[in-house]
């Protein structure tokens, strides 16, 4: 288990050169935009556009911040707002974004699709809360607010933007306290 300070992740330009990615993991280590097996990150939408082409990857989207934007995939609009539940679709497949009512911040999880599948959810915490952890690889972001959590004897605390890497996760549970707004992406051999 290894925390990962919003302050220590990764800034890059997107594939397609029209925005900024903020790297919050990736595997392998220092995987490149090419070759990575799965990628966890944050990205600032200021405007609409198509979405870059990522051959074999599966892709799970959630709007963190912002009005919202709409999401046409292969000829299907779908709004997605930060009350909407995370959207997964092929990120090899034509995609455009129209914003809604100016920039939003999202949440994006890929993977490679011969190997690998995901999960994302959104978790509120107002108080204590017991999360049930897949066997697999889960990284629990803190979006907003803060909290403390504790797993297997080990304790700590999360701030907004700060994430937690557990590559050991064997069906366990993380207990947490506190008030934020977080999102667990489960990674498993597919």
């Amino acid at each position: 288990m290894r925390t990962l300070r919003a302050g220590d992740h990764k800034r890059m330009p997107w594939k397609n050169g029209k925005g900024e990615t903020v790297e919050i993991a990736v595997f392998p280590p220092g995987a490149s935009i090419n070759d990575f097996d799965w990628r966890i990150s944050m990205a600032t939408v200021a405007e609409g556009g198509p979405f870059s082409i990522f051959p074999g990857i599966d892709r799970t989207l959630a709007i963190l911040d912002g009005s919202g934007m709409v999401l046409d995939i292969a000829g299907t609009p779908m709004l997605l707002t930060t009350a909407s539940d995370p959207l997964a679709f092929p990120a090899d497949i034509p995609v455009a974004a129209r914003l809604e009512d100016g920039a939003i911040t999202d949440l994006n999880v890929m993977t490679r699709r011969d190997g690998l599948a995901h999960t994302l959810i959104r978790i509120d915490v107002d108080g204590s809360k017991i999360v049930q952890l897949s066997p697999s690889t889960c990284l629990f972001l803190c979006h907003r607010g803060a909290l403390s959590f504790r797993r297997d004897g080990e304790t700590g605390a999360l701030a907004a933007g700060d994430a937690l890497l557990i590559t050991d996760a064997a069906a366990t549970v993380l207990e947490i306290d506190g008030e934020a707004r977080c999102y667990l992406a489960s990674i498993a051999t597919g």
